[in-house]
């Protein structure tokens, strides 16, 4: 499992993504029964990509391993067999999704995809989220009369986050839906970009803390990957980098 997320407000996008790999092994014991056990592989996964040509964001969350091999070199694959300098971010998310769906249609795996586009003379962001098991594949920043919306997307092991960000809603007698613990809203829309780093580091680090003290697999963890784009460029804020002991 990984957590992946994707805020978007009026400055720039900020993605970000753990760095941990969690596998399930398959084994038998000595009388020859069947048990799973499911273990940490790596901190030192790859789940935030910068396209450099496209200036296109991607993140991986789900299923890491598909075909005995990582996302990070599929993405590889990708990028040298079906991309070109001309690709904008609504042409590289429909790519990504049909490379992945034509070999892995039934993994529990998605992305997130984020990059700006021209139209006319204004650069437009655009944030996409697929699911290849569930077929899905929408865009997150619009709202339903076409026009731009600001927030955030967060997916994988999101349980931690949504129990904090998220107002509690039960159904009353009559079925309407009764929130019995409301939230303070989060004013996206005037969000700096610095503040969007914040959030998203905040909402990582806080699901890999909580979920240290919990009676739980810990599916989240290891360092934490920082990508900003903005309409006139793309960078790291932070990414962990290879290194010798």
């Amino acid at each position: 499992m990984s957590l992946v997320i994707a805020v978007y407000v009026p400055e720039g996008i900020v993605m970000a993504s753990d760095s941990r790999q969690s596998i399930t092994i398959e084994r038998k014991t000595l009388e020859g029964k069947d048990f799973k056990v499911e273990t940490v592989n790596s901190d030192a996964v790859f789940k935030t990509f910068l396209l450099e040509v496209q200036q296109v964001g991607i993140s991986g969350f789900g299923k890491d391993v598909l075909g005995q091999r990582p996302i990070a070199s599929h993405i590889k694959s990708l990028i040298e067999e079906e991309l070109t300098s001309e690709d904008d971010v609504e042409k590289v998310s429909q790519k990504i999704f049909t490379y992945f769906r034509k070999f892995f249609s039934d993994a529990d795996t998605g992305f997130h995809i984020a990059g700006y586009k021209k139209e006319g003379k204004i650069s437009v962001p655009y944030i996409y989220y697929c699911h290849l098991a569930r077929n899905e594949m929408r865009r997150c920043n619009v709202k339903p009369d076409g026009s731009l919306a600001y927030g955030a997307s967060w997916s994988g092991q999101t349980d931690i986050l949504a129990s904090i960000l998220n107002p509690v809603v039960i159904k009353d007698e009559s079925g309407k839906d009764k929130i019995i613990r409301p939230i303070a809203p989060i004013a996206w829309e005037v969000m700096p970009l610095q503040d969007a780093i914040d959030f998203s580091i905040y909402a990582i680090q806080t699901t890999i803390d909580t979920m240290r003290f919990q009676a739980r697999p810990k599916t989240v963890g290891g360092p934490i990957d920082v990508l900003v784009l903005k309409p006139e460029e793309a960078k790291w804020i932070q990414r962990k980098e290879l290194r010798g002991r």
